[in-house]
């Protein structure tokens, strides 16, 4: 990989430099970890053959057994298998549920902290389709989230996002509520990887109903005068996504495209996930998408995730975009999972 990057002619094809860099990336801490273990090893092997002859190497033979080992333990860890997506952009939609408006202007909150997490982390965003609420929420949205440059491995979009798929609940006294009572509600969350290549996912043009149709809600000039925005319904699996959010007709048929082929890309995921043996399944990632799995609560300033354990009472700093310590809770727990998983084989 190395002597191709240093060809000049694969910086004349940008897609397939950016894959190699990509690939390049994730795989030089495993490379870095091997050497590290083999010269470690090596100084062991080698303190042990002279200490047949001077006692005095054996004195080190402990020190050097620690570091081996200590070598070996970060080996392990990054030969583990890594999700094939993990070096992915995403695509995060975020829907109201239960609870009226107020689950929209949740949904709008739950936008704008991922918004800010992604600012904070120095990904590039991009509303990509929005329904406004009445109120200033979001009945649903879908952005794109992009990493610039290339990534180490474990800290591109999908790598930290991928767990923020499910219901998250919020506990508190809703704008709308007179009489101060704390009610509960509730909006979605989906992230999908996002397929840059259109090669990966193959869409044939006979399966695709295209509708277009006059957007609807807040929008500059021509928004709400032409038909521009776009539907497409996929026939085989029956998925429908539609985009509005852009003046030209064909921009919003371009991000309807981007999105399906993230949703089958996701579904073909899901599907072979599911064909395959439980022990080998993701213990946080392959969590149902309906189950509830963070309360959001106001009163008490406290964010609890109901499958990692994790707690704390910072929630006015969380959804201000400090997301990464709940994040890492399932970063961790799913490295663990990986882990044991590594151990029974």
């Amino acid at each position: 990989m190395e002597q191709r990057l240093g060809d000049p002619a694969v910086h004349g094809d940008p897609t397939a430099l950016r894959r190699l860099n990509t690939r390049y990336a994730a795989l030089t801490p495993t490379v870095g970890a091997y050497r590290a273990w083999e010269r470690a090893a090596g100084d062991l092997a080698t303190a042990r053959e002279l200490a047949v002859d001077d006692p005095s190497f054996a004195e080190e033979v402990p020190s050097l057994e620690q570091a081996e080992a200590a070598a070996a333990e970060v080996l392990r860890r990054q030969l583990v298998p890594r999700d094939p997506d993990d070096d992915r952009d995403v695509i995060l939609e975020v829907k109201a549920g239960e609870g009226g408006e107020e689950s929209a202007l949740f949904a709008g909150d739950l936008l704008r902290m991922y918004l800010r997490y992604a600012e904070r982390r120095g990904w590039r965003t991009e509303l990509l389709d929005a329904t406004p609420s009445d109120l200033g929420g979001y009945k649903d949205a879908r952005v794109s989230v992009q990493a610039t440059g290339t990534p180490v491995p474990g800290e591109a979009p999908w790598a930290r996002l991928k767990y923020e798929g499910g219901v998250h609940r919020v506990q508190r006294v809703p704008v709308t509520e007179s009489q101060g009572r704390i009610h509960t509600s509730a909006a979605g969350v989906l992230v999908m990887p996002d397929v840059e290549d259109p090669a990966e996912v193959a869409l044939d043009g006979n399966d695709l109903k295209i509708d277009v149709f006059r957007s609807s809600g807040p929008g500059g000039q021509s928004v709400n005068t032409t038909d521009s925005a776009v539907r497409i319904t996929h026939l085989p699996s029956g998925l429908v996504v539609s985009c509005q959010n852009e003046k030209s007709q064909l921009q919003n048929k371009e991000s309807a495209l981007r999105v399906l082929r993230a949703r089958l890309h996701q579904i073909a995921v899901d599907e072979a996930e599911a064909a395959a043996s439980e022990q080998r399944r993701s213990q946080v990632r392959t969590v149902d998408r309906s189950e509830r799995i963070r309360t959001y609560n106001f009163p008490e300033n406290r964010i609890v995730d109901h499958r990692t354990g994790f707690k704390a009472y910072n929630l006015d700093q969380v959804v201000d975009g400090d997301l990464d310590p709940v994040v890492q809770s399932a970063v961790d727990a799913d490295e663990a999972e990986r882990l044991a998983r590594a151990g029974d084989r």
